[in-house]
């Protein structure tokens, strides 16, 4: 395993930082993460233990120029990349070996939380889909969020599946794993933060729920939603505002919209356009 040097690869998202972590993620194993962009973004991140580097010609243009360390690419053919990945992964040239990131701990992002402009974190309640997990870290990203928390039951482990979905934010937003879900809302509460659960039945527009404090945004699992314990660690339930013919969104769209619209009412709508 090496570690490799690491320079952004997102405008205007910095990488993350080294934390302290606790080791709570079952999938301790190495694994394959693939797409270029997933790639990229675990080769220029210096907490990622890295085993194997493998691309096809296209890919290994893509990624030269990146570090690489001690890792020596092996080039081989479109087919033979897709033989050690699962059915139907797109891969786009380039897949390496890696093991999961750490588990950072849940205080000290919240103290790193502190500083200029809005904060925003994002809370996630038992969402199972390792996809979807991966696209809302992606909006994540996008939307300058400081970190995504998930319970440590009920929630997948990191991922190729869910690497390629974040397209590079894997390694960008740290994603906090906690035993007790609502004494880690409590606890974020302690720390400043407006706990806006977003509900399909919420008794406010997102719109009107925000305000300037510091803001965690809370999601519930597909289908179920959230969770009665979740829902009362919320200070306010908040809806998105849909056609009534279609009842509700997929966690990872309305993930996207919300966060859009907490950075649009930080922001200004004149920066966000």
């Amino acid at each position: 395993p090496v570690r490799v040097k690491i320079t952004s690869i997102m405008t205007n998202r910095k990488p993350r930082k080294h934390l302290p972590t606790r080791s709570t993620q079952s999938n301790k194993q190495f694994y394959w993460l693939y797409g270029l962009h997933a790639v990229r973004a675990a080769l220029k991140n210096p907490t990622r233990l890295n085993q194997s580097l493998v691309t096809t010609s296209t890919g290994i243009q893509t990624l030269a120029d990146l570090p690489k360390g001690n890792l020596r690419p092996e080039l081989v053919t479109q087919e033979a990349l897709a033989a050690i990945l699962p059915t139907g992964a797109i891969h786009q040239g380039g897949a390496l070996r890696a093991k999961p990131l750490q588990n950072p701990v849940l205080e000290e992002i919240l103290a790193n939380s502190k500083g200029p402009g809005h904060r925003l974190i994002l809370v996630l309640d038992q969402v199972t889909d390792p996809r979807n997990v991966g696209a809302i870290l992606r909006s994540a990203a996008a939307f300058s969020a400081t970190a995504g928390i998930v319970p440590d039951r009920h929630s997948p482990n990191e991922s190729g599946a869910m690497a390629k979905s974040a397209s590079g934010a894997l390694d960008l937003v740290p994603m906090v794993r906690v035993p007790n879900l609502a004494r880690a809302l409590k606890q974020i509460g302690e720390h400043g933060f407006w706990r806006i659960g977003l509900d399909s039945k919420g008794s406010q527009r997102l719109r009107t729920a925000i305000t300037t404090d510091p803001t965690a945004l809370v999601l519930g699992g597909e289908g179920k939603g959230l969770r009665r314990l979740t829902r009362e660690k919320c200070d306010g339930l908040a809806r998105i505002s849909i056609a009534p013919a279609l009842p509700s969104l997929n966690v990872s769209t309305a993930a996207a919209i919300a966060l859009y619209e907490l950075c649009r009412a930080d922001r200004g709508p004149e920066e966000t356009q």
